[in-house]
């Protein structure tokens, strides 16, 4: 059965590098999931600079929206999903879900990552610790993320929290 491993944090609070040194642990290759849309230059140089920081152990795959299906492309290996918010983002973005939509595509991650043989690393945001947004869409968009981060937490075996660089194992 397969192990779900949760990195979560606030922007630029070291997740990624954390979850990068936890799955240092596997052996290559090692398969980096990338949710993020290289829609404008900064966002580009963003995603060549973290390529290059990753080294020749990383193949990168580039999903914005399909992770349960890149996913069971390649099991047996580890995977890292960077990250999770941006996948949601995504999904709100360009197939307009509902709530109980977004959670279908959260259980079927779930599902998918405990059903393949190679663990996933998993990155997301946590967006839920600052004020209340004043949009109602800021506002679905914080609540999906909650839900979809406790679902998530509930499924993996390992939950970490980063801030300031610094990693505190939840459960």
């Amino acid at each position: 059965m397969g192990e779900i491993i949760l990195f979560l944090g606030g922007a630029k609070s070291g997740k990624t590098k954390a979850a990068l040194a936890a799955a240092e642990a596997y052996n290559p290759p090692r398969y980096y999931l990338a949710t993020a849309l290289a829609l404008d230059q900064e966002m580009r140089d963003k995603i060549s600079r973290h390529q290059k920081e990753r080294g020749p152990d990383w193949q990168t795959i580039e999903e914005p929206i399909e992770l349960a299906a890149a996913l069971l492309k390649r099991a047996p290996n580890l995977v890292l999903i960077d990250c999770l918010t941006l996948w949601l983002t995504n999904l709100l973005t360009k197939l307009k879900l509902s709530n109980e939509s977004f959670m279908d595509k959260v259980e079927e991650l779930i599902r998918v990552a405990l059903e393949r043989a190679g663990p996933v690393v998993i990155v997301s945001n946590e967006v839920g610790g600052g004020i209340v947004p004043m949009e109602p869409l800021s506002r679905f968009f914080r609540d999906i993320c909650g839900l979809a981060h406790q679902r998530l937490a509930a499924a993996a075996s390992s939950v970490f929290f980063v801030n300031a660089g610094l990693c505190l194992k939840l459960k």
